[in-house]
């Protein structure tokens, strides 16, 4: 599987772990977070993995801040894309069988790296159920 993962500041050395976890298990991994210390605005490395998803250059996304917050609204204003907050395993199988979520946004401040694996490893696992929830996804994209 191919996966863009982008991060800020406060999501370095998780998104660090998380590259390494994923490139074990065989994931080719596309690095467009921040690698620096230093502060910097979230957008910039959000938009491209969230492009990345929407043009279909990536199968997922997963995305780093300190929230999870601000990561998965800014990717969230990409047409196609639906990414979600997860903090349990039970909320990641449930954002990909029930909202076909394409993007996990992890909250870097509230997870251990277990924690985090074991999130992100059922994202993957899981499947989208379709059915009713296929009719509520067509919903989600709006426009104006």
């Amino acid at each position: 599987m191919k996966i863009a993962i982008g991060n800020d500041h406060a999501g370095l050395g998780v998104k660090e772990k998380i590259q390494e976890h994923l490139e074990k298990k065989g994931h080719q991994v596309v690095n467009k977070g921040y690698d620096g210390k230093e502060s910097v605005d979230y957008p910039d490395f959000i938009h491209p993995v969230a492009k990345d998803v929407r043009e279909k250059k990536a199968d997922i996304g997963v995305i780093v801040c300190g929230s999870g917050n601000g990561a998965a609204m800014t990717a969230n204003k990409h047409k196609g894309v639906r990414a979600a907050i997860c903090w349990s395993k039970e909320i990641a199988a449930l954002a990909k069988q029930h909202n076909n979520a394409n993007i996990i946004s992890i909250p870097s401040r509230f997870l251990n790296e277990k924690e985090i694996l074991k999130i992100i490893d059922v994202f993957i696992k899981e499947g989208f159920e379709g059915g009713r929830h296929q009719r509520r996804i067509k919903k989600i994209d709006k426009d104006d």
